[in-house]
């Protein structure tokens, strides 16, 4: 008989750290991770609407420099080391309308946040990783690294493409010390955010929001089945 793996114990005695972790996708980790015996320390910029005061609150904000040492710091200075580091952190924030539209402003706020964010926090949590031998980093990409949303999410789907050439390099200098670097690339989560953008696509096409997902699901490869002209030219379609 095979023995139960209790799950609610995986965990225990570890320090775990999940960017974004206020609400959506973020707190839904730091629950699980918290479930599974963890302490968890979360950060956003605003503080979470629910406090279930087990979590641990450092508001900053990650896309500048001053953020992530900000949180790097407290973390080390009041935990001693941190075992698990959860990049979820991510947003698009620019208008839609394709490639004419966006400054460079809009290219360098998105990058900040959904890119160097997560290499600053490596960058500063990694040497007591590597002086251990033990950790692991997640990284949050998004199915949009393969599949971008190229009239609505541009440099969101540039910036987590990126993501996920750099965790792949990163894994490869550091799991020989011990380190691992995953990579998670969901598709459409319906969180707030998500619901939103939605919301935003349906008002500028001038489409229902139903419409408006239909069309985000057909565009992230739902229905590849489906016996369209310009399905023919993409052979090969990756759905994570």
């Amino acid at each position: 008989m095979e023995q139960e793996f209790n799950f609610n114990d995986e965990l225990s005695g570890k320090i775990a750290l999940v960017t974004g972790g206020t609400k959506g996708t973020g707190r839904a980790i730091a629950e699980r991770l918290l479930y599974a015996g963890a302490t968890v320390i979360i950060t956003a910029r605003n503080e979470p609407l629910q406090d279930n005061g087990k979590l641990h609150f450092i508001p900053a904000d990650l896309s500048t420099s001053s953020g992530t040492i900000k949180v790097v710091g407290e973390i080390l200075q009041q935990f001693g080391r941190l075992d698990i580091l959860v990049n979820n952190m991510g947003s698009s924030e620019t208008k839609g309308g394709g490639f004419a539209v966006l400054s460079d402003e809009d290219w360098e706020k998105t990058f900040y946040t959904n890119l160097l964010a997560p290499v600053r926090l490596d960058r500063g949590f990694l040497p007591q990783m590597i002086a251990r031998g033990n950790g692991v980093i997640v990284h949050i990409a998004s199915i949009q690294a393969r599949l971008p949303l190229y009239d609505a999410t541009l440099p969101y789907a540039a910036a987590k493409a990126g993501l996920v050439n750099y965790s792949k390099s990163l894994s490869n200098e550091v799991s020989p010390k011990g380190i691992r670097v995953l990579t998670v690339s969901p598709g459409w989560i319906k969180t707030d955010g998500a619901t939103g953008m939605m919301d935003e696509i349906a008002k500028r096409t001038g489409i229902s929001v139903d419409e408006a997902v239909q069309q985000v699901m057909e565009s992230l490869g739902v229905f590849l089945m489906a016996d369209r002209q310009n399905l023919r030219k993409w052979p090969n379609w990756s759905v994570f």
